[in-house]
């Protein structure tokens, strides 16, 4: 187990980062062997009787130069080499076997393998005699999980962006903009940084601050990371945030007041979410609040302070 010290954005993180061998790869990708469909030209268990002014292409694609070939994920497209008049390249033939067995005519090929959001490309040239390629690929994958506490938040609950640092300017590119914790990331060999961000429960009358995603709470912790080639990256991002329920009432454990709306601000008085209903709830990362509530052209406020993983009801007293 490898411990890294990540930077947090407004909160704080505590993650690890763990890295296996290619080996442990082997059996994450057991699942990629489901319904593989069959291209025009994909052989698949039995040896073809090739036409004249034909080749058989067999094709596997490693990490890196392993000896084992990948055994699931992979998207192979063999394109002609020579360009049309409009500039492109004709697809002739392609697979999501991993390791497919192609028939095609005789010439010079262009062969591409995605693998995620990696790839990688080689010349061929088929010659009329079975012919087989191994393609490298500088790729890795990365898992990441949410928690709060010591618990797994549900998948459901969160958002992960990946971005890649932009050498040439202070805005990182944004290349996977919501994928869920414990998704299968393939990525290029390289650096990036994750943002998990802690998502509220449906709630009606509930409105974000302008610019954020839906339901999107102020629970966002990030993470620089590396991914390396054949290696299996796993990181736990910690939220330290609660759930609130907001309350209006005319005396401390009274029932709550309808028709109440809610501003919850930061002590600076930026509006972080503003709610309506008789006791909606939302979630806060770990800090100190304002809330504010109006009924009946009256206004009532009050300062609280959200502890991680606390979740509390927070009332209003409304006073004449």
């Amino acid at each position: 187990m490898l411990s890294l010290r990540m930077k947090g954005q407004a909160w704080p993180l505590t993650a690890w980062v763990a890295l296996a061998p290619a080996l442990a790869l082997v059996g994450l990708f057991a699942g990629d062997l489901r319904a593989q469909t069959t291209p025009s030209g994909a052989v698949v268990g039995r040896t073809p009787v090739l036409e004249q002014g034909k080749t058989l292409l067999s094709l596997s694609a490693s990490f890196g130069a392993a000896r084992d070939p990948l055994r699931g994920g992979l998207q192979w497209r063999v394109y002609q080499e020579r360009a049309q008049p409009d500039g492109s390249h004709q697809l002739v033939a392609e697979s999501k076997e991993p390791m497919p067995a192609l028939s095609i005519p005789d010439g010079d090929y262009v062969v591409h393998v995605s693998y995620g959001l990696a790839s990688a490309m080689k010349r061929v040239a088929a010659e009329g005699k079975p012919k087989a390629e191994r393609v490298q690929l500088n790729a890795g994958v990365l898992q990441v999980k949410s928690l709060l506490g010591d618990s797994a938040l549900p998948p459901n609950r969160v958002s992960l962006a990946v971005y890649v640092p932009d050498r040439s300017g202070s805005e990182a590119r944004l290349i996977v903009p919501s994928a869920r914790p414990g998704d299968v990331l393939r990525l290029p060999e390289g650096n990036y940084r994750v943002v998990s961000t802690y998502l509220d429960k449906e709630s009606a009358g509930s409105t974000g601050a302008p610019g954020a995603p839906p339901n999107a709470t102020n629970s966002v912790v990030s993470a620089e990371l590396r991914v390396e080639t054949g290696r299996l990256t796993e990181a736990n991002l910690r939220h330290h945030a609660a759930t609130l329920t907001l309350k209006l009432v005319n005396s401390p454990g009274a029932e709550a007041l309808a028709n109440t709306s809610f501003s919850v601000l930061t002590p600076g008085g930026d509006v972080i979410r503003e709610l309506v209903g008789a006791f909606p709830s939302l979630v806060l990362a770990e800090g100190e609040y304002v809330v504010i509530a109006r009924r009946d052209g009256k206004t009532f406020q009050k300062t609280f302070t959200v502890q991680s993983a606390l979740d509390q009801d927070v009332e209003v007293i409304a006073r004449q």
